[in-house]
């Protein structure tokens, strides 16, 4: 009799804990707008690395929830941390791995970041089609709230920016008018994490500049950032690994930084010092190739003019172009008149020993160099550059 009471017992308390256990409160939860089919399926993902962070299959999935037919679920499984912790949301088309992350239209995106922290519930709504873009929180933290922001920022500069756009590539002008339009919108994104007080989203918007983790063309955003959470918060982890990564051997040759003294071959057959061959005032150091629409252009429409106007006075350019056909390189150097100036090359296309040097793989790419061969500006191109130059001799 008694054995039979104690197995009574034992249920009674086993079921108690389990309704205990399902009626607690979800730590996050919330509904999920616009369902047009069953089974969909939200993902909450933790990104163990800097790198992993709005990245598309990289985050840990740490738990899952099939959204109810009314568009509501739940999540329990979160981390056991006393820090706060940045996690991603993500819904996902069929046939997609749980921690596919869209990033190419935030108009479109699937994911959202959030912060969550032990003891907090996050009640949350979004629609289906528009995950990111509609995702809201029910009486955000304050680190919630900026992250909302971000997002807001983030939105209307891709609209403002990017949205609807249709470069023709192929073309010169086309190309650097998209590549100025990504800098335009990257840096809505730089001057939020350069102002912001919060770390984890301005981690998200470090990432945001670029989820392909490809900061070539913005290196001293890195290194700035680095910078200030190193001052702030020197022991976190995801700091520590974004100071790695800004370390300069990982990095193009930055603004403010004396440019490397290298022997270059030139297209007449002779060595030269690029030390030896700065001008009295500027020298722009131009990457660029006979096959390169964009930069034929500059040769013929910015180049030339300055060289012609600024070089009795002190400009001087270097260019090392990417070939590895001799004839090809001499024609178009001809044709733009862009002979007239230093050309450089160790006709050895991408593989060129100088690109490695100063760690760069994009052109057309530049650098202006003061007299004593300091960068004082990059990448400028077209009105940007003839305007440095023109205030520069003009002062």
């Amino acid at each position: 009799m008694k054995s039979a009471q104690v197995k009574i017992t034992t249920v009674l308390i086993i079921l108690f804990l389990g309704v205990t256990a399902c009626t607690s409160p979800a730590d996050i939860s919330g509904t999920l707008h616009g369902l047009k089919k069953e089974n969909v399926k939200i993902y909450l993902i933790q990104p163990d690395a800097l790198k992993h962070v709005a990245a598309s299959y990289l985050g840990k999935v740490i738990d899952s929830a099939v959204v109810a037919s009314e568009g509501n679920f739940e999540f329990h499984n979160l981390p056991t941390t006393k820090e706060p912790v940045l996690l991603e949301l993500a819904v996902q088309p069929t046939g997609k791995s749980g921690n596919y992350l869209q990033n190419d239209d935030p108009k479109t995106a699937n994911y959202m970041p959030i912060v969550w922290q032990s003891g907090e519930t996050l009640q949350i709504s979004a629609e289906y089609n528009n995950f990111q873009q509609s995702f809201t929180i029910d009486n955000p933290s304050d680190i919630n709230t900026t992250l909302l922001e971000l997002r807001d920022l983030k939105l209307e500069a891709y609209r403002t920016n990017l949205a609807n756009k249709q470069w023709q590539v192929e073309e010169g002008d086309e190309l650097l008018a998209k590549e100025h339009a990504i800098l335009q919108y990257r840096t809505v994104l730089m001057t939020f994490a350069e102002n912001t007080p919060h770390l984890l989203p301005a981690i998200i918007a470090l990432r945001w500049v670029s989820p392909e983790n490809d900061y070539e063309r913005v290196p001293e955003f890195l290194v700035d950032q680095c910078s200030k959470w190193q001052k702030i918060q020197p022991d976190h982890p995801w700091v520590k690994q974004l100071c790695k990564e800004s370390a300069p051997a990982n990095l193009p040759v930055l603004i403010g930084d004396e440019f490397p003294n290298v022997e270059l071959p030139t297209i007449t057959k002779d060595t030269v010092s690029l030390r030896d061959s700065l001008g009295k005032k500027l020298t722009i150091v131009d990457l660029w190739a006979s096959w390169c629409a964009p930069c034929r252009l500059e040769n013929r429409n910015v180049l030339v003019p300055l060289y012609d106007e600024y070089h009795d006075q002190g400009l001087q350019i270097v260019a090392y172009a990417l070939e590895s056909n001799e004839a090809s390189w001499k024609a178009a150097a001809e044709r733009d008149g862009a002979d007239r100036w230093l050309q450089a090359s160790d006709l050895q296309g991408d593989d060129a020993p100088f690109l490695k040097k100063i760690r760069v793989r994009t052109i057309p790419s530049n650098f202006i160099l003061d007299s004593n061969g300091v960068v004082i500006a990059k990448n400028l191109h077209g009105e940007e550059l003839m305007d440095l130059v023109k205030n520069n001799f003009e002062k």
